[in-house]
């Protein structure tokens, strides 16, 4: 490691790889080589082999049911009251796969390029190509579950388009496919509930990682409806905690949804990749006052059929959108982007929108003098197709937003704007989807692994379904066929200290006796990761962002006031803790942003854009993963840097023109 100080912010520490993926062999024979080269545990000593999984949504409801049905006892941990109220249930547009029933070319290879070219060029080869290989495999999967996916007239499975693809391999039902492809997850979990292979424990959130002799070997838990502090040990830990994007305060994201997981496991050793690789959606519900808690999304499905424009003339913009004639619209995602028109990937269609509203031909109700919102119109759909077919495929989005904004997109365009929804950083895995330390595992979009800069949409279930059914049961073998481990006891060292330092954390807030909520705290944190770590991002603006974050930090320990008790149902506990995370987390993503002196996918760097204001790469400087490494409170991160090597797909600037 150098002692060098760069920046006044980080240090750079030995360089890192993945050795897992056999890249002695072509890309296609990769995923059956590691299959066939990990070792396996035999039925009776997997009986004897224990695993805690945290997080029940698509990767961790997958993975507890696959472990399960192989014969681990395993521990299933959410705070939610049920585990089909995990984050998953809210993707809407459908899950992609490449079986190519619409006879429009597509093929593996062709997922695997465009999940690369969609991630800028900025994720692995060989996960992508992996994802792309047991996509298929997927839709068998849910369908033998009974998922009622949408079908055609002749009783084939159908398809749609997504954003970033010019073939429709996108499997959907209606637009609920994460809520459906959740309940097939979570019927499989509860069979081997009712096996007795799983056990279930709700309202539990995970509050540390414990690790003995450099493996992971438990957590530390708080009932969140008793207050008690648990601890739980096992031979290995699976996070499926999903992602981080509600540091921002206003995401799309399930309020609940934390880092506090991924965060504690980083805080312990874990190396976190990525961070600052944050995905804005483009179909989001507008901002429509201070007192918004969350925003709420549109399914990018809706691109299929509804067109995006804006007056061309900003004195239009108070205008009824129906009385703007169609010489007077920019319908500019068609205008710019040809080849791909309003199917462009979410990264490229949200800066559009915000150029266009900073140009001051935004619309809808000005927030803070400035309008922003763009139009999403059906007229020319409901015209090609009538009302009841676009009632068929869109009904309950249509009915959610007309309920939420009180207007008819039956009859008027929908109104959308940019929002953070997903986050493709996370913590750095290997091809066997384990971390750095041993016996930890990450699954799903905790992990870092596949989407690269950016996500194409219907991509997130696709990964979940991939690392919990497919993927993680034919690598975590490789390691537990060292086991089971010698047992670890609740009063080893390790685990009181583990222990110690939940039960120190929570008295220092509870003893913090301060003036401010936390909320205010969280929304404070959010307008400053917004306002610099956004959709654009500058050298300056992240330099300021860090000093303001450390300056919350610092307030934040001396002033909050979190009330209620501890050892009972505290909800104002459970955000104090999640909020110190996000605050830590907060700096490490802006100094991760300060550090990528380029633009790629969702990292815009304003001083680094073509001359048409399109994301530029520096491949000679940064084709690498950045996997940070944690130093202490106020310590310089370190920075592991993982080479990204391109065999199979050209390293281009990216063009959907």
């Amino acid at each position: 490691m150098t002692d060098q100080l760069i920046d006044g912010l980080y240090r750079e520490g030995a360089p890192i790889a993945d050795t897992k993926a056999p890249t002695s062999v072509p890309v296609e024979r990769r995923w059956r080589e590691r299959q066939f080269g990990a070792r396996l545990v035999n039925p009776a000593n997997r009986r004897k082999i224990s695993a805690i999984i945290v997080g029940t949504g698509l990767a961790g409801a997958s993975a507890g049911a696959t472990l399960g049905e192989a014969g681990y006892q395993v521990k299933s941990f959410c705070y939610q009251d049920s585990p089909r109220r995990a984050h998953s249930i809210a993707a809407q547009g459908g899950i992609n796969a490449a079986k190519n029933y619409r006879n429009d070319n597509d093929s593996t290879f062709r997922l695997f390029y465009d999940t690369v070219k969609g991630g800028d060029f900025r994720a692995r080869e060989s996960n992508v190509y992996r994802l792309a290989e047991v996509s298929a495999n997927i839709i068998d999967q849910c369908v033998a579950q009974g998922v009622p996916f949408a079908r055609e007239y002749g009783g084939l499975l159908d398809n749609r388009s997504f954003g970033g693809v010019q073939v429709s391999r996108t499997f959907y039902a209606r637009g609920q496919t994460g809520q459906q492809l959740l309940i097939g997850a979570y019927q499989a979990l509860e069979r081997q509930v009712a096996a007795g292979t799983v056990q279930m424990y709700t309202r539990h959130e995970m509050l540390e990682l414990v690790v003995v002799d450099g493996r992971a070997r438990g957590v530390i838990v708080r009932d969140m409806v008793t207050g008690e502090i648990e601890t739980h040990l096992a031979d290995v830990v699976v996070l499926a905690t999903g992602g981080y994007g509600n540091v921002f305060y206003l995401s799309t994201n399930a309020m609940g949804s934390n880092t506090t997981a991924i965060w504690r496991a980083h805080r312990k050793g874990a190396l976190f990749g990525n961070p600052c690789y944050t995905q804005i959606h483009p179909t989001c519900i507008p901002v429509s006052g201070d007192y918004q808690s969350k925003l709420t999304l549109m399914s990018e499905s809706l691109r299929n059929d509804g067109r995006i424009w804006v007056p061309k003339r900003a004195e239009d913009c108070d205008k009824d959108p129906r009385d703007i004639p169609e010489e007077d619209r920019d319908y500019y995602l068609e205008r710019i982007y040809p080849a791909f028109g309003n199917l462009v990937p979410r990264d490229i269609a949200s800066r559009q929108a915000k150029n266009v509203c900073d140009d001051g031909r935004g619309v809808g109700p000005a927030v803070d003098g400035v309008r922003r919102g763009v139009y999403l119109d059906f007229a020319d759909a409901i015209g090609r197709m009538g009302r009841k077919a676009v009632e068929a495929k869109y009904g309950n989005l249509f009915d959610m937003y007309q309920r939420i904004t009180g207007e008819n997109p039956y009859e008027v365009p929908m109104r959308i704007y940019p929002a953070v929804h997903y986050t493709m950083g996370g913590l750095w895995v290997d091809y066997d989807l384990q971390s750095n330390i041993p016996g930890l595992f990450v699954t799903g979009e905790a992990n870092f692994s596949d989407h690269g800069a950016n996500r194409l949409g219907a991509s997130a279930l696709m990964q979940g379904l991939a690392d919990g059914y497919f993927v993680l049961p034919n690598t975590v073998n490789d390691y537990l066929a060292d086991g089971p481990f010698e047992k670890v006891a609740e009063d080893h060292p390790a685990v009181v200290e583990a222990r110690a330092s939940v039960q120190d954390r929570i008295d220092r807030l509870m003893s913090a006796g301060g003036t401010r909520s936390v909320d205010s705290f969280h929304k404070e944190l959010g307008q400053i990761m917004w306002e610099y770590c956004g959709m654009e991002r500058t050298a300056e603006g992240l330099q300021t962002a860090i000093e303001k974050i450390r300056a919350l930090r610092e307030e934040y320990w001396r002033d909050v006031r979190v009330l209620g008790a501890a050892d009972d149902f505290n909800q104002s506990l459970e955000k104090a803790g999640r909020v110190a995370d996000f605050i830590e987390l907060g700096e490490l993503m802006c100094i991760d942003a300060l550090h990528r002196r380029e633009s790629c996918g969702g990292h815009f760097r304003a001083e680094s854009q073509t001359e048409d204001g399109e994301a530029l790469r520096h491949d000679d400087e940064f084709a690498y993963v950045a996997a940070w490494e944690w130093a202490g409170t106020g310590e310089a991160p370190v920075l592991h840097k993982e080479d990204l090597v391109y065999e199979y797909v050209e390293m281009k600037q990216r063009s959907y023109k």
